[in-house]
């Protein structure tokens, strides 16, 4: 059912964790847990069923989006990437964006764009933890693509990575209008897979059924809370 929980790689969760056995409780009120993995590996059916649990729920991709809106950032994009990924009526033209970072896969440029929204975003993130924490939810999930390689793992107890073959992916990515090309644009903008898997506390097989996802996501849940049997997945439908 996929790797077993590693031993922190650092204080930073000492405090807020306690070893048992190899394996780790978490003992925070309000458990803050980052999901990363795969271009379409399915991070947002895992994150779905934490939520189904009662977590909360923070995606950095959708408080990036949120970010160009922002006057300001549409204004420091534009000076950073050139005016041509601006609409005419000062917003971030998002399609012109993608064409000029990723198209050609300019990696200068992205670097640009990331230095502007990475602090939005950890800001962002930072408030949905506060909010969750407000609110004593009993976790709150926090949605990240470059959860490790932009250092948002310091932010959380326990890290999660879906996983799924890359032949599941790329039907799935088939099925958004992905090539076999984007797919593999958008994994080379991450770091190695093998890494990735290894900093990670816990990992989700997301290639089979969804009833195995599930009993992996609740498996976890129930670890990292230490609600055990707190909490149940709603069946499909209810």
């Amino acid at each position: 059912m996929g790797n077993p929980p590693r031993t922190p790689a650092s204080s930073r969760r000492s405090s807020r964790s306690a070893a048992r056995g190899g394996r780790r409780t978490v003992v925070s009120r309000t458990v803050v847990l980052g999901v990363t993995g795969l271009p379409a590996s399915g991070k947002s059916t895992v994150t779905g069923l934490f939520r189904d649990l009662g977590a909360e729920h923070a995606d950095a991709d959708r408080l990036a989006h949120e970010a160009m809106e922002d006057p300001r950032v549409s204004r420091l994009v534009g000076r950073a990437l050139g005016m041509e990924v601006r609409s005419p009526d000062g917003r971030v033209d998002r399609e012109a964006l993608a064409a000029r970072v990723f198209g050609k896969d300019d990696r200068e440029a992205l670097e640009r764009l990331t230095a502007i929204l990475h602090p939005v975003v950890r800001r962002g993130l930072r408030g949905a933890v506060a909010g969750a924490r407000g609110r004593r939810a009993p976790a709150v999930v926090l949605d990240v693509p470059l959860l490790f390689e932009g250092g948002v793992d310091g932010m959380c107890d326990a890290t999660v990575f879906v996983d799924a073959p890359r032949a599941v992916r790329l039907r799935r990515a088939r099925k958004r209008g992905w090539s076999a090309a984007e797919l593999q644009r958008r994994e080379a903008r991450q770091g190695p897979a093998r890494e990735r898997r290894a900093r990670a506390d816990f990992r989700v097989p997301n290639g089979g059924s969804r009833a195995a996802t599930r009993r992996r996501v609740r498996a976890i849940w129930d670890e990292v809370t230490g609600t055990g049997a707190s909490g149940r997945i709603p069946a499909p439908g209810k």
